[in-house]
């Protein structure tokens, strides 16, 4: 997670796949942060105050409209 100490506004994890969503207020920037223990895999995605709760429930969509995964 890039920004100096973010704040965790949210987490859930299922089946070893853990996401968060952390806020940096020095840097003014939400990123959801996926950790996929079974693939030894992460990314991270920005997201904006619009759509921060969809990103955080639906990042996986989110990665692929990004070339991501």
């Amino acid at each position: 997670m890039t920004g100096i100490n973010p704040a965790e506004l949210a987490y859930r994890a299922n089946d070893g796949v853990e996401v968060s969503l952390f806020w940096s207020k020095r840097c003014r920037r939400l990123t959801v942060v996926v950790s996929d223990s079974r693939t030894a895999q992460s990314f991270e995605l920005a997201a904006h105050p619009e759509n921060a709760l969809d990103v955080f429930h639906h990042p996986y969509a989110y990665a692929a409209l990004q070339g991501i995964i």
